[in-house]
């Protein structure tokens, strides 16, 4: 059997995700965990042979979390499970060492193939993700993106801001404080040489973060 760890901070996610790993017939989930640094400890007390991770959970986000256990476990099989399809993330991940990148909007077939597959010692990327991979080369003689410079969580506080959310609610999303985002916003205006909220959402679609 392979033994497998889901982290996200939602319970019934991880429920749904747990059934169709369980239906597999040659998986079972050993651990569950709702944040980044449960998932840590978990993996060093449990060493799951596959962890999937949704890369937008409280305090360590999972990409974050994903460069801590590859340090810490060479090797170890990590599959993203995210309803991002930005290709910086995709990217980012690929550049950390995850093998396998599936979208939540990708059918339940995909998440199981990729747990055999990154098990098995292969790399597993959904449709979606190897369309952007593929958009982000062909666009590479352009030279570097301006999101390069940003953090993943720079990144998705962007996304939440050309969305319209608040502060406010951007730090109860992430569990961080409201002054936490303020800085964020600062960099991301500093970094972008942009002046407010109305330019980083123009910026976001036209670097393909939104929907115009």
């Amino acid at each position: 059997m392979i033994k497998v760890l889901l982290a996200d901070d939602h319970s019934i996610v991880r429920a749904g995700l747990a059934r169709i790993i369980v239906e597999s017939g040659d998986m079972e989930v050993m651990a569950e965990a709702a944040d980044g640094r449960e998932t840590i400890d978990l993996v060093q007390k449990k060493v799951p042979d596959v962890v999937v991770l949704d890369i937008s959970m409280p305090g360590l986000d999972g990409l974050e979390v994903a460069d801590r256990l590859l340090s810490l476990h060479p090797g170890l099989p990590i599959i993203i499970l995210t309803m991002h399809e930005e290709e910086q993330y995709v990217l980012r991940a690929v550049e950390i060492g995850v093998m396998g990148y599936v979208t939540k909007r990708s059918a339940p077939e995909q998440l199981v193939a990729a747990i055999r597959k990154v098990y098995g010692g292969s790399r597993y990327l959904s449709d979606e993700a190897v369309e952007m991979l593929a958009l982000r080369m062909a666009s590479g003689s352009q030279g570097q993106s301006p999101l390069d410079s940003l953090s993943t969580r720079e990144l998705q506080v962007l996304r939440q801001l050309a969305l319209g959310q608040t502060n406010r609610e951007i730090a109860a999303s992430y569990h961080i404080s409201v002054k936490t985002v303020d800085t964020y916003r600062f960099r991301l205006l500093k970094k972008l040489n942009l002046r407010n909220n109305a330019e980083l959402s123009l910026f976001a679609i036209q670097n393909h973060l939104i929907e115009p």
